[in-house]
């Protein structure tokens, strides 16, 4: 599976990969390639591939290419150069889309950089091309291919193979006494985690640990919904911090503690802390690590939960989650009545296995932060890099690998990319679009209003947006609110198999865990 735009330089490809097995799939803007990509990656776990043409092709993926690389997702860019005929050493002579280093726009941006050489170098490149991109830290990886070698022939490539370092030893003994002096221990798992499929591992070592579990952004989904030690979302709660505050002793897997899930290092150093990172140097650059177990997340976790018993005490920490999730569904329910009933209506009418792919917007910022999210990559959330116009590309890619799909964004963000409405109707993926049309940008809009400005770019002209939807043959619909008769045809849209859109006329207050509500920062 693969997502590409044609040019004329990169048409060999398209016409080498209609006599395969991988889909080629046709969108209208190369960012929709790239976010596409991604979508599919993150909802897989496999490879997502974006097939691009020179220059401006290239060019128009960076945005997307950032979010992978914020978000730790396995993405290959094959982008056509100029031809190696024509280019001059140091010289940009005006060849059509020449850049003087097109590999160099990628490099702040990705794990690394190919350029081929010749035509026999572009297996083994590809190859090791997507070896690295889903090496851990997974991420991006860009392949250059100057334009005249995809005309040429050339032997087929002898097989790569790249030595994969052996793990180094890990301090067990060292870890397991962590724990033993811990009273109140804490994991926090990251996207790692989720990646490396440590959810069982975790679950096993929390439950012996009596210890709450809290998920970032990017391991929602990770313990099922009924896991005894499964925290409610998100740590931006203060009903939900106070459970950090409390802990003796932190176990990071997987993570980063990056700004936005910590309030931007608001939250205090723990006692004590133990992290387990495939990149020990990434366990250690926000918060200071008295130990790290460098390696695959569910081989250690699997390693250290075998060597501990159990503790007592499961039931008073499964007690003390369910109180704090009851409050928290309370504050919801209080603060944004409207937000409350987006979140029952997704929990209780989306079907087993339907993917959910949030824009950057208001009521995507309430489903990344509050949504229950069933079983891991079911949740898309643009928080790596913070990229508007995410959400629907994603989308097509999420359906593309892994089937029903649903996209909440609103309607700044879909208008980054809705001329894809085209590859939704021709590819008829099945993907239900909710467009949140509050008028502009409503995050930003707060924002304003908070500091008593005036509000200046964030009112907008949007289109009939049912219009746009049927005038590419796509059933559409509308309704005020979050209501009864938003999640009547909601319910009905996911269990159709074409796709749709529901555009909903709402206003949201912004959520907790948005940086102007962090609560830590309003403290003295």
């Amino acid at each position: 599976m693969a997502f590409g735009l044609p040019g004329v330089h990169n048409l060999p490809v398209w016409e080498a990969l209609a006599a395969t097995d991988v889909r080629l799939v046709g969108v209208r803007h190369e960012q929709t390639a790239g976010y596409a990509a991604d979508g599919y990656a993150r909802a897989t776990g496999r490879l997502g591939v974006a097939v691009v043409t020179t220059g401006p092709g290239a060019a128009n993926t960076l945005a997307a290419v950032g979010e992978a690389q914020a978000s730790g997702s396995p993405l290959v860019v094959i982008a056509t150069d100029v031809p190696s005929t024509l280019r001059r050493p140091g010289v940009v002579r005006g060849v059509l889309h020449e850049t003087s280093d097109q590999a160099a726009m990628f490099a702040p941006l990705t794990k690394g950089q190919f350029t081929v050489e010749t035509a026999g170098d572009i297996a083994p490149a590809l190859y090791r091309a997507a070896r690295l991109a889903l090496a851990p830290q997974s991420g991006p990886v860009y392949v250059g291919i100057p334009t005249d070698l995809l005309r040429q022939r050339a032997e087929r490539a002898a097989s790569v193979s790249d030595p994969v370092p052996a793990p180094g030893p890990v301090d067990l003994d060292g870890a397991r006494r962590m724990i033993d002096a811990a009273a109140r221990p804490l994991v926090w798992a990251g996207g790692g985690a989720l990646r490396s499929g440590a959810g069982p591992a975790i679950g096993e070592l929390a439950e012996k640990l009596a210890a709450p579990v809290l998920t970032t952004f990017a391991a929602r989904g990770l313990l099922p919904l009924d896991h005894p030690c499964l925290a409610p979302n998100p740590v931006h709660a203060p009903e939900v911090g106070r459970l950090w505050d409390q802990a003796d002793l932190v176990i990071g897997i997987g993570t980063d503690f990056d700004g936005l899930m910590t309030q931007n290092w608001l939250m205090p150093q723990p006692p004590a802390l133990l992290t387990v990172n495939i990149d020990p140097v990434d366990a250690a650059k926000n918060y200071r690590p008295d130990l790290t177990l460098t390696g695959d997340a569910t081989e250690v976790v699997t390693a250290l939960a075998d060597g501990l018993p159990a503790r007592p005490g499961l039931g008073d920490v499964t007690a003390e989650l369910r109180g704090i999730a009851a409050r928290l569904r309370q504050r919801v329910r209080t603060e944004e009545p409207q937000a409350a009933d987006l979140l029952s209506t997704l929990e209780e009418v989306l079907p087993t296995g339907t993917m959910l792919v949030t824009d950057m917007c208001v009521a995507g910022y309430w489903v990344g932060g509050f949504h229950r999210v069933p079983a891991p990559r079911q949740l898309a959330y643009p928080m790596g890099w913070g990229t508007l116009g995410f959400g629907f590309p994603a989308a097509l890619g999420a359906a593309a690998g892994a089937g029903r799909t649903v996209c909440l964004t609103g309607d700044g963000g879909f208008l980054y990319g809705c001329g894809d409405l085209a590859t939704l109707a021709q590819e008829r993926l099945p993907v239900t679009v909710v467009v949140v049309d509050d008028g502009g940008y409503g995050m930003l809009r707060f924002d304003q209003d908070r500091e008593g400005l005036p509000r200046r770019g964030v009112d907008l002209v949007t289109p009939d947006f049912l219009g746009l939807a049927r005038s590419f043959g796509i059933r559409a619909d509308h309704v005020k609110g979050f209501g009864r008769a938003f999640r009547r045809q909601l319910g009905q849209f996911v269990r159709e198999e074409e796709p749709n859109l529901l555009v909903v006329d709402a206003t949201l207050r912004p959520p907790l865990n948005t940086s102007p509500r962090w609560y830590r920062r309003e403290q003295p």
